[in-house]
C-alpha cells in the first residue's frame, strides 16, 4: 500500500476534508490508534456533529483508540464545546468529529488533551500524522494486550448545568430570542440549556441536518443571517442568536435585526467577567476593535494583544490566567470552561446583561461599540510579501504613525488603524481597517486596497 497523503487533511489545528475523497473511515480508525499513542492515554472522549458522515468517523476512531488500549467514552452527537466540556470535567483527551461551517461533503476532526487542551501542529498533530502515514503503508500497529472498553454516556444535560452555574439568570425579565441554529448543533443543545429560563425561544433551523439546507452555517458571512434578521424584526424579539455548524462560535443580532460586532461582545463580557474577578487580565487578538482593551483597562482590567488564532489565545491565556479572551470571529474562551471556547456560554453572558438592565440591545452594546471597521477584506494576491512591504513603505515615514508586525503588518495612529496579514493556506492578503469615523475608515481603507491590489 502507498502512504496516504495527509498534506491536504492535516491543518494547523485539526484534520479537515472531504469524505471519502481526501478521508475515510479506515483512515479515521488510524486517527483513533496515533491520538492515543502520542497523548499516551489510557482513557479518551469522543464526539460527533450531524453531519451524515460523522457517527461512521466517530465509530472508527473510537475502535481505533480501543484497539491501542484506551478505554472510550462515546458521548454522540454534541457541539465542539460539549466535547471540550466532556474533555474538562472528565479529565480526558477528547476529539470531536466536526467540518464546523464547511460544506457538507468535507468532515474533520478537533483533539485535545485533557481538559480540553489543544493538539496543533506543535503539540502533536505533526507526530500524529506521521504515525498514519505510516501505518497506512505498512499496516495498522499491533493490537495492545487489552483493548479499551467502548461506553456510552449522555453529557448533554451536565454541560447546561455548568454553563448555568457560571451566569446568573436567576433574575433576568422576560425576553424574547430568536435562535437559528442552521442545521446545526446549536439545534441539539440550546433547548436543554435555555430550558426553565424566562426566555420565550423562537427556534430557527433546529433540525439536525449535515447538507445545510436553508443556508450555510457560518453566521460570520452577512448572507447567511439574513433570515435571523427579518425573523428578529418580524417577531418583535429582543435578541437574535446564530450559531455556527459545530456551535462554538455564537453571533449576535440585535432588537433592530441589525449584527453586534463579535467585538462589541467581548469588551461586554470581559466587564462581566472583570466584575466577578477585579484585576484579571482579558486576552484579544490584534484585529478586534480599540474599544476591547479600552473597555478592559476601564473596569480594571490588563489587556493582553495576541496574534489571530485559537492556539495563541488559549497559550496566552495559560501563561497569563486570563479570565476571558475574544476574536473578531465569534470566538469566545473562558477560564472557567478550561480556557476552552464557547458561543452558548458568551450567549448566556449576553441574555444575563440584557435581562437585568430595561434598555434594548442596541443601547447595551453601544458603550461597547465606539468605532467603525471595515470587516475583513479579502484580496487574491501573488506577491504577499512585496504587497505588505508597499503598504509599509508608504504608510511608515508620516506623522504619528506606529508599525507593528506582531501578525502580519499593522499601521495605527491616533484615530486609525489598519493590520493585512497573508493567509496561510490561500494566495491572500486580509485587511481590517477601524477608525473613528466612518470618512476615515473608508478613506484608509481604499488607499490601502489600492496599494494592495495593484498589479
Amino acid at each position: 500500500m502507498a502512504a496516504a497523503d495527509l498534506s491536504q487533511i492535516v491543518k494547523a489545528y485539526d484534520v479537515r476534508g472531504v469524505v471519502p475523497d481526501q478521508w475515510d473511515e479506515p483512515l479515521a480508525e488510524l486517527f483513533g490508534a496515533a491520538f492515543v499513542q502520542v497523548t499516551n492515554a489510557s482513557a479518551i472522549v469522543v464526539g460527533h456533529d450531524m453531519r451524515p458522515s460523522s457517527p461512521g468517523l466517530s465509530g472508527a476512531f473510537a475502535r481505533g483508540a480501543a484497539g491501542r488500549g484506551a478505554d472510550v467514552t462515546e458521548i454522540g452527537l454534541c457541539s465542539t464545546d460539549q466535547l471540550y466540556f466532556a474533555s474538562g470535567s472528565l479529565g480526558l483527551p477528547g476529539a470531536m468529529f466536526t467540518a464546523s461551517h464547511n460544506p457538507a461533503q468535507y468532515n474533520g476532526i478537533k483533539m485535545c488533551r485533557a481538559g480540553a487542551a489543544p493538539v496543533g501542529q506543535d503539540t502533536g498533530l505533526a507526530e500524529i500524522r506521521t504515525l498514519v502515514e505510516q501505518w497506512s503503508s505498512e499496516g495498522a500497529p499491533a493490537p495492545a494486550d487489552r483493548p479499551g472498553t467502548l461506553t456510552r454516556r449522555d453529557v448533554l444535560a451536565d454541560y447546561a448545568a455548568h454553563l448555568l452555574s457560571l451566569v446568573d439568570l436567576s433574575t433576568i425579565r422576560p425576553l424574547k430570542a430568536v435562535v437559528d441554529a442552521g442545521n446545526g448543533m446549536g439545534g441539539h443543545t440550546v433547548p436543554t440549556v435555555f430550558e426553565g429560563l424566562p426566555i420565550e425561544l423562537i427556534p430557527m433551523y433546529f433540525e439536525l441536518d449535515g447538507t445545510f439546507p436553508n443556508h450555510e452555517a457560518n453566521p460570520l458571512d452577512p448572507k447567511n443571517i439574513i433570515d435571523l434578521q427579518a425573523k428578529v424584526r418580524e417577531t418583535g424579539a429582543d435578541i437574535g442568536l446564530a450559531f455556527d455548524g459545530d456551535a462554538d462560535r455564537c453571533f449576535v443580532v440585535d432588537e433592530r435585526g441589525e449584527p453586534v460586532s463579535p467585538s462589541a461582545i467581548t469588551a461586554l463580557v470581559a466587564a462581566r467577567e472583570l466584575a466577578k474577578h477585579p484585576g484579571s487580565t482579558v486576552i484579544h487578538n490584534l484585529i478586534t476593535s480599540r474599544s476591547v482593551p479600552e473597555v478592559v483597562t476601564e473596569h480594571g482590567g490588563k489587556p493582553v494583544r495576541t496574534r489571530v488564532g485559537h492556539s495563541f489565545i488559549k497559550e496566552e491565556m495559560a501563561r497569563t490566567g486570563a479570565i476571558f479572551g475574544g476574536e473578531h470571529s465569534a470566538h469566545y474562551y473562558f477560564r472557567d470552561f478550561w480556557n476552552a471556547d464557547t458561543g452558548m456560554l458568551a450567549a448566556l453572558h449576553v441574555l444575563a446583561a440584557l435581562g437585568t438592565q430595561p434598555g434594548p440591545l442596541s443601547g447595551l452594546v453601544s458603550a461597547y461599540d465606539r468605532y467603525t471597521g471595515s470587516g475583513e477584506i479579502n484580496s487574491t494576491v501573488a506577491d504577499q510579501a512585496g504587497r505588505i512591504a508597499a503598504l509599509r513603505e508608504a504608510f511608515s515615514g508620516e506623522e504619528g504613525v506606529t508599525v507593528d508586525e506582531l501578525d502580519g503588518l499593522t499601521i495605527s495612529t491616533a484615530t486609525w488603524w489598519f493590520n493585512v496579514r497573508p493567509s496561510n493556506t490561500e494566495p491572500l492578503l486580509r485587511l481590517n481597517v477601524e477608525a473613528e469615523d466612518e470618512a476615515t475608515m473608508a478613506k484608509i481603507r481604499d488607499r490601502a486596497l489600492s496599494l494592495i491590489r495593484t498589479p
